[in-house]
């Protein structure tokens, strides 16, 4: 590898960054967790965000969190295609709306859809929670995406 093709991983570039960023999602763990959200459910949301933005990183690492929190292979296995089965909640099924249409900011008809989806399902405080983790987990994305870090196969 020349020096123009070596990967640089952000976290390691910057730590004080990096810090920053997992405090952020410490503090919204803690806020979902303050509003009732199950584990599972994060992690499903986090799976599910990023399938959309193709980290494979973070897929291995959510995949196993969402499998230890009580998610089924099953879910896992179709999260992709959830609006074509009846294995999520509504309230599910809300999160995962909004999730997706804040990671991928759709057209603005399309996304006050999604949002009014949301807001029928969800408290504010709900709302707010799976809004921040979305927010939370792109930007984790993104630096795992950008510093391609690498998925280790298991011993």
């Amino acid at each position: 590898m020349t020096a123009t093709t070596k990967h640089i991983f952000l976290d390691k570039q910057h730590p004080a960054v990096w810090r920053a960023l997992n405090g952020l999602g410490l503090k919204v763990k803690e806020a979902a967790q303050e509003v009732g959200m199950e584990p599972k459910t994060v992690e499903l949301l986090h799976v599910r965000i990023s399938q959309l933005n193709g980290c494979a990183y973070c897929l291995d690492v959510h995949v196993r969190d969402a499998v230890q929190a009580g998610e089924s292979p099953q879910r896992l296995a179709v999260l992709s295609a959830w609006r074509d089965t009846a294995l999520f909640t509504e309230k599910e099924r809300a999160a995962l709306a909004l999730a997706e249409s804040i990671t991928t900011l759709p057209g603005h008809s399309s996304q006050e859809q999604e949002e009014a989806y949301a807001r029928e399902h969800l408290t504010e405080e709900e709302f707010s929670v799976v809004s921040w983790l979305v927010i939370a987990m792109n930007a984790f994305n993104r630096v795992s995406i950008t510093s391609h870090h690498p998925v280790r196969k298991e011993r």
